[in-house]
């Protein structure tokens, strides 16, 4: 039996993975006939007394996380006046409370916006703006942002987590706000599964970033297509599907506001009854410690955590012998460190894939022997996706001939909120235009080879060029910007820059200058200013590639 003969046995008629044909978003698919309608009934049909969150000394079963749910919902309609598609931002940590507010939100027809934690003021300002949020949950770092934000908006309720008192005026506490609330059942909402769930904000090679709008039936299918290509991995060993003895446990490393933290470890988690270990930040002795003593079994994260993981536990004597699967997307991982998690995690298998936020993380996949074979290819793809690899002229290519990939299926996302120009862009007669350069082998692994985005992947995290060269560009010495990667062993790329500016100015000031206008981890590490103006092609553009080889020259031979 091959792949796709399993796949083929696991949603035949009457099969508990069923594939139907349907339209989403006037687009032909293949969705999942038996799924859960909406993320409402994910959540009340998993309820159970089983433990699902612990984060530090605390505990929190799945029927915890839902009555808490439930209470969060009716102060929502209650108090606030939310609506079926009114927008309620979620900008915090990895606390109990961001998966409280997501499962109330999502369940009563709400769109949940998760937004990027690390964004500063202007860009936190623009995200709330661009959404039209109503309500605002926020940690205490992030209400500090936001009192600092340029462009206030009165309208927006603010509800504090774990923040300090007295609180600022107009702010309220949500422990406060939730006494009295006894409801055990969320409040009654017709919520259907083409209505819109999440916005989750990615950015592009210019401006701003863009939201990309997911309804139920797209964060879903995503579920059950990790399930089935787990299935799937099963029956081509000649096991029945396993059953563990012990309640599944997963390290929550990674943001919640990224589809991977939020679909891959928090969501899908709902579904196997699966304990979440969430980390208040990375760290990896307390991942390893953590480990040890919860006894986690699944570790997903970008390669440079996995990484992380892999150097220390050469030079530790923690057990760590109850990890099942360690891997995840976001970057290419090195095939050194592929070998290493098989080696050093001894009942491990390694595993990674391709996906993306508009696609909710799903695309293709591999692991165990497989990915070991072929540690530079990103997989196969999921049962309920196409792939395509094209030309310039949007002309279908061979096998093995390089061209931009292309994507389509029921996890694709609706577009983007409020960018008809940029949904016009990249959805090419219901394709999806991904960016990546990229080649399918005869067995159909695909492996990315390029970009023709102008992005940096920093250990999983997109950073647009462009919204870092406008940043640079806003100093008013600064005549010239260009924005670049910088090849990085542990989180694959870094950000560089190399500026032309028309006053003596050093690299400490300007990354000061950007401090309150970029995120801490779009800030270039790699910085050089030039005193003559940046190298141009004969378009007039300026010559990137050159001062991209100048710049990993520069740096990579330091």
């Amino acid at each position: 039996m091959n792949r796709e003969q399993a796949l083929a046995a696991l949603t035949a008629p009457g099969e508990a993975y069923e594939l139907e044909e349907i339209e989403l978003y006037g687009r032909p698919c293949r969705a999942f006939r038996n799924a859960p309608g909406t993320l409402r009934d994910l959540y009340h049909d998993n309820r159970s007394d089983l433990p699902f969150i612990v984060y530090e000394d605390e505990r929190l079963s799945f029927e915890d996380v839902w009555q808490q749910a439930c209470r969060i919902g009716h102060l929502l309609i209650d108090d606030y006046g939310i609506e079926k598609g009114d927008r309620v931002a979620i900008s915090m940590r990895n606390y109990p409370e961001w998966i409280m507010a997501f499962s109330a939100v999502t369940s009563i027809g709400g769109v949940a916006v998760a937004m990027n934690a690390m964004w500063q003021p202007d860009e936190m300002a623009y995200g709330l703006q661009d959404s039209g949020a109503k309500v605002l949950f926020a940690d205490q770092e992030r209400l500090d942002r936001f009192a600092a934000c340029p462009e206030p908006r009165p309208e927006l309720s603010v509800l504090a987590v774990r923040a300090r008192q007295p609180l600022a005026e107009g702010v309220r506490d949500l422990d406060e706000a939730l006494e009295g609330i006894a409801a055990t059942d969320m409040p009654a909402v017709d919520v259907r599964p083409e209505d819109d769930a999440t916005i989750i904000y990615t950015s592009g090679s210019t401006g701003h970033p863009k939201g990309a709008v997911s309804c139920h039936r797209n964060l879903i299918t995503a579920l059950l297509s990790w399930e089935l290509d787990a299935r799937a991995a099963a029956l081509l060993q000649g096991i029945e599907f396993p059953v563990p003895e012990q309640q599944p446990v997963a390290l929550l490393a990674v943001p919640l506001f990224h589809a991977t933290g939020s679909h891959a470890v928090y969501l899908a988690s709902y579904r196997a009854q699966r304990r979440i270990v969430s980390m208040y930040r990375w760290d990896v002795a307390k991942a390893a410690e953590l480990v040890a003593r919860e006894r986690v079994s699944s570790f997903v994260a970008p390669a440079a955590m996995t990484g992380d993981l892999v150097e220390y536990a050469r030079g530790s004597n923690c057990d760590l012998s109850s990890l099942a699967t360690v891997g995840g997307g976001g970057a290419p991982r090195a095939p050194e460190q592929v070998r290493g998690i098989d080696r050093t995690f001894s009942n491990a298998i390694p595993n990674t894939g391709w996906g993306m936020t508009e696609t909710n993380a799903i695309g293709t996949g591999i692991g165990g022997q497989d990915y070991l074979d072929r540690p530079e290819s990103s997989g196969r793809c999921s049962a309920v996706l196409d792939l395509r690899v094209v030309d310039d002229s949007g002309k279908e290519l061979p096998q093995g001939e390089r061209g931009e990939l292309q994507i389509r299926g029921t996890s694709v996302i609706r577009g983007y909120w409020n960018r008809p120009d940029a949904n016009a862009e990249v959805f090419v007669d219901g394709w999806l235009r991904t960016g990546d350069v990229a080649y399918l082998d005869a067995e159909g692994y695909l492996f990315i080879v390029d970009r023709i985005k102008d992005l940096v992947i920093r250990g999983g995290e997109n950073i647009g060029c462009g919204a870092v060269e406008a940043a640079l560009l806003e100093h008013p010495a600064v005549v010239e910007a260009s924005v670049y990667a910088v090849p990085d062993a542990r989180l694959g790329e870094e950000v560089g820059a190399t500026v032309y500016a028309r006053d003596r100015i050093d690299e400490a000031e300007l990354r000061a200058f950007l401090e309150p206008r970029l995120a801490r981890f779009e800030i270039p590490r790699y910085l050089h200013v030039s005193d003559e103006p940046l190298p141009r092609i004969a378009s007039g553009k300026l010559f990137k590639r050159q001062l991209r080889e100048e710049g990993a020259t520069r740096w990579t031979s330091d």
